[in-house]
């Protein structure tokens, strides 16, 4: 009985873990992949010790194999792949800069494999509700050191206290690249957008449920507000305006699902105060300055950045020109190309991981002039291996119309796990993250397209493993 205990203690150490490593999306330290492979989740270390720790559990019969029904359509997606690429490899294409057709396609299965990994090891880990809470522990505390990094990012951006160059190298000592150009803090990620990702896809999801609902994780009622506020203040710094509109739309949508006796009661508590004393009158008229003030203090620093700004003040020719001169142009160019790609081969596609040898060709020629990242892309000395930067473009291209029906209706399988949580009064506050985070993750899966991103899995993981727990609570009652 002891040592069942402590394997569970330890089952659920390494899962923390995880949680707390999921901000270093670029570990520096991660054997057999290239140089050009950016997604090297670090969290993959204490995965794999989660995963023996979960064998020998299961060879002792203490544990059964995960199951929900949302992993239906991935195992299937899994297998059509397979068959697709072998498919794909009949078109037989022409190595290009060192990469050959069946090492992209094993790299592709592999990405695949580890964010299956990920969602496989959250279904395994969440049976109830108490699950949720041990995690969201650990999730927090990772949130706050990635904030505690995006302060010193940002000092030394923004201020002479700290040189760019002294925290560009600490951050080499652990990832795979160093601050960006720009003076954009990038967290513990590869970039800049990859934080934003993360922040709307993972985290924010969870603190705004938390608020609408008046759930508290600990004693200390201001953690949620506070960590909403820093991730808030993150996101701005990143300048990226996809994470921007991403938490925006899924917030939004959220708050119109699901929010509005959440609204209904901030407008009753400010418009018709209990008690109408001059206190409460001065903390409401605080408040909503304090809120306009942070508002615009956000929108001002925003809209003197170039890289936001020139998004209505630029001056383009067409719309051709418009993306270009907007730094869109290359990401334009890429989902293009997919779609003549898809269109070219639309029932079965290339195989997985293998666009990348056909994009080129489908360049439109408007892409070719005065576009830097496209240029970088053709230069005779580039190394670069393209992609779609579209992970529904990507399923599009690679595994045809089927391969792409399939991994949707994973998506809609989670899709309809939270719509039965958000019937739920228990099960309300797991619903309105998962929609939120559902909402967030549809979105961003338009702006990458890896497979790897342990960040895009876990959410999903935690909605089917409850959802799987309580359909085996109902079948045992029957």
């Amino acid at each position: 009985m002891n040592r069942k205990v402590s394997l569970e203690k330890a089952a659920r150490f390494f899962w923390g873990l995880v949680l707390l490593t999921l901000p270093v999306t670029s570990f520096r330290f991660f054997p057999f992949l290239g140089k050009h492979t950016y997604v090297r989740p670090l969290a993959f270390y204490p995965l794999a010790l989660l995963y023996l720790v979960l064998a020998w559990r299961l060879w002792r019969k203490e544990i059964k194999l995960p199951w929900s029904n949302a992993l239906l359509p991935l195992i299937l997606f899994f297998i059509f792949a397979i068959f697709a690429t072998g498919a794909g490899a009949l078109l037989a294409p022409l190595p290009m800069r060192g990469n050959e057709y069946w090492g992209r396609a094993i790299r592709a299965f592999i990405t695949f494999g580890i964010g299956l990994s990920f969602f496989i090891a959250t279904l395994w880990m969440h049976r109830d509700l108490d699950d949720v809470h041990h995690s969201l522990k650990w999730l927090y505390a990772g949130l706050v050191l990635s904030l505690l990094w995006v302060g010193v990012q940002a000092i030394a951006l923004h201020t002479p206290l700290l040189t760019k160059a002294q925290v560009s190298g600490w951050q080499k000592l652990f990832s795979v690249r160093g601050l960006t150009k720009l003076k954009r803090v990038s967290g513990f990620a590869f970039e800049a957008s990859w934080l934003a990702g993360q922040i709307v896809t993972l985290y924010i999801p969870w603190l705004v449920a938390s608020l609408l609902l008046r759930f508290r994780l600990t004693k200390f009622v201001w953690l949620e507000p506070l960590l909403l506020l820093g991730s808030l203040t993150a996101l701005v710094l990143t300048y990226s305006r996809g994470g921007l509109l991403i938490g925006i739309i899924a917030t939004g949508l959220t708050l119109l699902v699901s929010g509005r006796k959440a609204i209904s009661r901030t407008f009753s508590w400010f418009f018709h105060p209990r008690a109408a004393t001059l206190k409460t009158l001065a903390m409401r008229i605080i408040l909503v300055l304090l809120i306009i003030a942070i508002s615009w203090a956000g929108v001002s620093f925003l809209a003197h950045q170039k890289y936001i700004s020139r998004l209505w003040t630029v001056k383009a020719n067409s719309l051709s020109d418009y993306f270009v001169k907007t730094n869109a142009g290359g990401r334009i160019t890429y989902l293009w190309a997919e779609m003549q790609v898809f269109l070219a081969h639309p029932i079965l596609g290339t195989g997985l991981g293998s666009s990348g040898f056909y994009l080129y060709r489908y360049f439109p020629d408007w892409s070719l002039y005065n576009n830097p990242e496209i240029a970088v892309q053709l230069s005779p000395s580039s190394s670069l291996y393209p992609n779609a930067k579209n992970l529904y473009f990507r399923l599009l291209g690679e595994t045809g119309i089927i391969g792409f029906a399939i991994f949707s209706s994973f998506l809609f399988a989670i899709l309809a796990q939270i719509g039965e949580f958000l019937k739920r009064e228990k099960m309300q506050w797991v619903g309105i993250a998962g929609l939120s985070s559902f909402i967030a993750i549809a979105i961003y899966f338009l702006m990458q397209d890896s497979f790897a991103m342990a960040d895009l899995w876990i959410n999903f993981g935690i909605i089917a493993g409850l959802a799987a727990a309580w359909e085996h609570k109902e079948s045992s009652r029957l």
